[in-house]
C-alpha cells in the first residue's frame, strides 16, 4: 500500500510583511469605527433624553407656580355668618350661601375698576378667601388684604406667554402681582379652569388602582411561578401554559382593555371608571410579567439549596417557602416593581374601560369614579386652553418622578438583597 505523501509543514505567519500589516491596520480601523459608533449612539440617546427633559422642565416648571393678586377686602356687612356655622362641618355651605363669591368679585371691582375688576380673578379666588376665613373667622370683621389666584390669561401673561391685552393689564397691576408655589396643583382635582386644576385626584386614583393591581397580580403571579417551577409535571399541558404566559406578556395593552370592557363591565356590570375595574384590568396585564420574573428568580436558586434542605429533613413545602422563596424574593420584587411601573404608565386599557371621565373630586373608595395620571395628562393635552399646556408638562414631570422612583427602588432591592452564587 502506497503511503500518502506527507503534507508540507505549515510555515509560521510573518506579521511583518506588507500584506499582513495592511490586514492588522484594517482590523484596528474597524475596531475604532465600531467603538466610535457605540459612543455616538450613546451621545445621541443622551441628547434626545436631555432634550426631552429640558423641554418638559422648561414648559412644566411654571405649572408648579401661580400668579397671585393682592386683593383688599372689607367683608363687614357683606358676608354675615355666625361663629357656630364656621366651626361646624357646614362652614363651606354657610359661606357660599352668605354670598362670599359675590362679595369677593365686588371687592375686585372696587379695587381695580380700570383693569377689569372681577375678570382679573380666577374662578377659585373666592375659595381661597373661604379657606382663609375658616382658619381665622376674625377676617370677617376687619379690612384685610389677601393674595388670591388670578385668571388664566393674567397668569400666563405674568409668566411671559400672554397676549397684548393681558400683558397691558399685568403692567398696570404692577406691584399688586406676585408669584408663588401652586399648592392647589398638588392637592386639587381636575377642573375646567387651568388655575384650579390639580393632580391629586388623578394621583390618588393611580394609587388606588395600583393597590388593586398589586393585591391581585403579586400573590397569584408568585404562586403560579412556584407551581410551574417546583411542582408542575413536564408535559404538553405545562408547555402550553408556559407558551401562553410568554405570549400574554407581549400582547398589546389595549387588548387587556378590551378584555376588561367585555368581562368586568359587560358581564359582571362592575362600576364604570372605578379604580377597582382599572386595577383588575392592569392586574391581568401585569401578572404574566410577574410570573416570568418569578420563574427566572426561582430558577437562579442553586439546586444544592434544595438538596441540603431535603437532607436535613425538610418537607417539599418547607423547601419551597423556607429556602427557595426567600432567596428568590429579591428578583421577584424587582420584576414586580418594573411590571407595576409599566402598569402605572398605561393609558390605552384604562381608556377602554371609561377612566377618561371628568373627575372633579378625588375618589374616596375603590368603587368611586376615578382617573389615573397618564389619562389625566392625555385629557389635558387635548384641551384647547393655553393654561393646560404647562399643567400637562408639570403632570408629566410628576409621572416621570414617580416612575424613576419605582425603577430606582427596583435597582436598590436588586443590589441590596442580591445573592451571588459561587
Amino acid at each position: 500500500m502506497n503511503k500518502r505523501a506527507a503534507s508540507p509543514a505549515r510555515q509560521p505567519t510573518d506579521w511583518q510583511t506588507p500584506a499582513m500589516q495592511r490586514r492588522v491596520r484594517r482590523r484596528y480601523a474597524a475596531e475604532r469605527r465600531f467603538r466610535a459608533m457605540g459612543v455616538a449612539a450613546v451621545f445621541v440617546s443622551a441628547a434626545f433624553l436631555i432634550y426631552l427633559l429640558a423641554t418638559m422642565i422648561g414648559q412644566g416648571a411654571s405649572g408648579f407656580t401661580e400668579t397671585r393678586l393682592a386683593l383688599p377686602l372689607d367683608l363687614r356687612g357683606h358676608v354675615v355668618v355666625s361663629p357656630a356655622q364656621l366651626s361646624g362641618p357646614t362652614a363651606d355651605l354657610a359661606l357660599a350661601g352668605a354670598g362670599l363669591e359675590n362679595a369677593v368679585d365686588a371687592a375686585a371691582d372696587r379695587a381695580f375698576p380700570t383693569q377689569g375688576g372681577e375678570a382679573l380673578l380666577s374662578d377659585g379666588a373666592w375659595l381661597r378667601v373661604r379657606d382663609a376665613i375658616k382658619r381665622d373667622p376674625h377676617l370677617l370683621s376687619a379690612p384685610i388684604t389677601l393674595d388670591v389666584p388670578v385668571a388664566t390669561d393674567i397668569d400666563m401673561a405674568y409668566k411671559g406667554e400672554g397676549n397684548r391685552e393681558s400683558e397691558a393689564a399685568v403692567a398696570a397691576l404692577g406691584p399688586h402681582l406676585s408669584r408663588g408655589l401652586n399648592v392647589n396643583f398638588f392637592t386639587g382635582a381636575d377642573a375646567t379652569d387651568p388655575t384650579r386644576a390639580g393632580i391629586w385626584g388623578a394621583l390618588k386614583g393611580s394609587l388606588l388602582t395600583m393597590v388593586v393591581t398589586l393585591a391581585l397580580a403579586f400573590p397569584i403571579g408568585v404562586l403560579s411561578a412556584l407551581y410551574l417551577e417546583e411542582y408542575a409535571p413536564r408535559n404538553r399541558w405545562t408547555d402550553l401554559i408556559e407558551v401562553s404566559i410568554n405570549n400574554l406578556a407581549a400582547v398589546p395593552s389595549i387588548i387587556f382593555g378590551l378584555l376588561g370592557l367585555a368581562v368586568f363591565l359587560g358581564t359582571f356590570h362592575m362600576p364604570r371608571s372605578g379604580a377597582i375595574v382599572g386595577g383588575l384590568t392592569l392586574a391581568l396585564m401585569t401578572m404574566p410579567v410577574i410570573v416570568i420574573a418569578g420563574r427566572n428568580a426561582i430558577t437562579a436558586v442553586p439546586p444544592s439549596i434544595r438538596d441540603a434542605a431535603r437532607a436535613l429533613g425538610a418537607s417539599p413545602i418547607q423547601v419551597v417557602f423556607h429556602h427557595v422563596l426567600p432567596l428568590a424574593l429579591p428578583g421577584i420584587l424587582t420584576g414586580t416593581i418594573i411590571g407595576m411601573a409599566r402598569a402605572l404608565g398605561e393609558t390605552a386599557p384604562l381608556l377602554m374601560i371609561g377612566m377618561r371621565a371628568f373627575i372633579a373630586a378625588p375618589p374616596g373608595r375603590l368603587t368611586d369614579p376615578a382617573t389615573v395620571l397618564p389619562v389625566q395628562i392625555f385629557l389635558w393635552s387635548d384641551d384647547v386652553q393655553t393654561g393646560f399646556v404647562e399643567k400637562t408638562s408639570a403632570a408629566i414631570i410628576v409621572l416621570l418622578v414617580v416612575l424613576l422612583t419605582m425603577n430606582g427602588l427596583a435597582i436598590y432591592l436588586r443590589n441590596r438583597f442580591e445573592t451571588r452564587w459561587k
